[in-house]
């Protein structure tokens, strides 16, 4: 009979136990611990936070597209991703945050769900601009994608939706929402929510970029008409089809409640 040892594995090594359903909470609290000490490390308190769809073309990719289609179909589709592309275009811009308000410390960096589209534009603003930019991408069943344009270090993949939304929400000083689908209403309803309860106590600007896009696919007015909220209610966010006033709205704010009060915090 052998004496050898059996070799043991502790829990924590233990793959078969860590991806079972009864270390949920162990990787739960791992979505908030592993990016919590990234944070810590790199400094990052504040940040301004992009939303907006995956969807959305460059003014470039958009026109190449144009050049290749060859249906009508291809063309209609071509039309609307180069009108489109002015959104990309807009949300690029809008990182001279990353330049004009984080030259000494790193305050209000540009945060993304890290994907395409939006996502990207406002992550290669900042990158353009040499200022850090975080993009917290989520695992779900879709086409692979590569957004260079983040911060290699502040790069964060979750796989719980309410994690990652809690470090947008956790970090945020600010928040512009570009014309996006179901993800991005998901975001900015919770977001209001959050606000319009009071759960979300700190103060929290929130810009919908695309007036024409929001009045067609939101009816605010509607929601007051019926009863569903109150009237001051529509007033929680600021509309603006200019890059210029976004910022100017933004900074306005950031200096009267978030300049004195650095530090993630609801």
């Amino acid at each position: 009979m052998s004496s050898r040892k059996r070799a043991q594995t502790k829990a924590y090594q233990d793959p078969g136990f860590l991806n079972s359903k009864d270390a949920r909470a162990l990787r739960i609290l791992s979505e908030y611990l592993e990016p919590k000490s990234r944070f810590d490390h790199h400094k990052v308190d504040d940040t301004i936070v992009f939303m907006g769809s995956a969807r959305i073309k460059s003014r470039e990719s958009a026109e190449e597209s144009m050049r290749k289609a060859t249906s009508e179909k291809d063309r209609e589709r071509a039309q609307t991703a180069l009108k489109m592309s002015a959104y990309y275009e807009a949300a690029r811009e809008l990182t001279k945050w990353s330049k004009e308000l984080d030259r000494v410390e790193r305050r209000f960096v540009v945060c993304t769900g890290g994907g395409p589209g939006i996502m990207e534009a406002a992550n290669r603003g900042a990158a353009e601009a040499k200022g850090l930019n975080v993009g917290l991408t989520i695992s779900i069943p879709a086409e692979e994608f590569d957004n260079p344009y983040v911060t290699r270090e502040l790069s964060f993949h979750f796989h719980y939706f309410f994690m990652r939304k809690f470090w947008f929400a956790y970090l945020a000083k600010a928040v512009i929402v570009f014309p996006g689908g179901y993800g991005t209403l998901d975001e900015l309803f919770e977001l209001l929510t959050l606000v319009q309860t009071r759960k979300m106590r700190k103060p929290m600007p929130i810009v919908l970029f695309g007036t024409e896009y929001w009045r067609e696919v939101i009816d605010f007015d509607a929601l007051a008409r019926h009863g569903t909220i109150d009237a001051e209610d529509i007033g929680l966010v600021h509309r603006t089809d200019s890059v210029d006033d976004a910022y100017d709205w933004i900074v306005r704010q950031l200096a009267e409640k978030a300049l004195a009060q650095p530090g993630a915090t609801l």
